[in-house]
């Protein structure tokens, strides 16, 4: 029995479904197949496809699999050479949106020097790796080896690493969006205050366009957010135009606090209040909308 593993993110990997799917309706694999697919929408019938197993379930499949395939994380390789399985590793890539970087890449290269895995990269090449695997002995897990540990050090040290650029790439890009999303309302804003429509109608008509300009691009640049479902696409475009609504009430209750009360000119108050509702937007997207990863051993 062959298990096949995707872990716990929330993006995508039918890449390596795929191949494993060519793999059975080309004879390269004749075995019983179970996949957990985690958050992978993939159909088949020539595998046991469940999106997650209960944990009992799962180390029995996992002790019962002469082969286990997987994606890069660190928990499910490590708990796959604990009990001496043979694992191909295949890397969820960037460019494919199946995660935020390729330190699974990295990841994979470390466990497949020292002898523990085998490393998939080309998926048109799972064949040659499957019959590899059947001569493959891998080294036997000692987890106070001195190997290992620099092993799982490097990882731990890198993936941190990996984790600050994260957060500096995501922050970085947030505000060139932002600052986009400002000129763009910032101008149409400006151009029917022109043409003499009110401060709210200016307003409004500015926000609802911005906005629009804003979720594609924090959807797709910024928290490269991928959907899963109707449930999951309705889920993240209600809550962003929701939250939206609110940073306008937000917008439309500074703009006449700075012009009203303060004495502002319109255009000044406009851009203090922007400044604002980018600040409260980024956190309303970061803690409710686009939801980041948090795990430190992924899965």
């Amino acid at each position: 029995m062959i298990l096949v593993v995707l872990g716990t993110q929330d993006k995508q990997f039918s890449r390596l479904l795929e191949a494993v799917d060519h793999a059975i309706s080309s004879g390269i694999i004749k075995d019983r197949v179970v996949v957990q697919a985690g958050q992978t929408i993939y159909q088949s019938s020539n595998m046991e496809i469940f999106d997650f197993l209960p944990a009992p379930e799962f180390d029995k499949l996992m002790d019962d699999a002469d082969l286990i395939i997987t994606h890069g994380g660190a928990g499910t390789i490590l708990s796959a050479i604990k009990k001496g399985k043979k694992v191909i590793a295949a890397p969820r890539l960037s460019k494919y949106m199946e995660h935020h970087n390729d330190h699974q890449k990295q990841i994979i290269s470390e466990f497949s020097r020292e002898g523990y895995i085998l490393a998939l990269y080309d998926f048109s090449k799972l064949d040659k790796i499957i019959r590899k695997s059947k001569n493959f002995h891998p080294k036997k897990f000692e987890s106070n080896t001195k190997n290992m540990d620099n092993l799982i050090e490097n990882y731990i040290s890198s993936d941190n690493h990996i984790s600050w650029f994260n957060k500096f790439f995501e922050g970085i890009s947030y505000l060139f969006f932002g600052f986009c999303t400002t000129i763009i309302n910032f101008l149409i804003f400006y151009l029917l205050r022109v043409i003499g429509c009110s401060i709210l109608i200016s307003n409004t008509i500015a926000w609802i366009l911005s906005v629009l300009f804003a979720f594609f691009t924090n959807k797709i640049f910024v928290f490269r957010s991928t959907y899963k479902s109707k449930k999951d696409t309705f889920r993240e475009v209600s809550l962003f135009f929701i939250c939206r609504i609110v940073s306008y009430f937000f917008d439309i209750g500074f703009l006449y606090l700075f012009v009203y009360y303060f004495h502002i000119s319109d255009m000044i108050s406009k851009i203090i209040s922007n400044i604002i509702v980018i600040i409260v937007n980024y956190l309303f997207s970061k803690l409710f909308i686009f939801k980041g990863e948090k795990i430190l051993y992924e899965e």
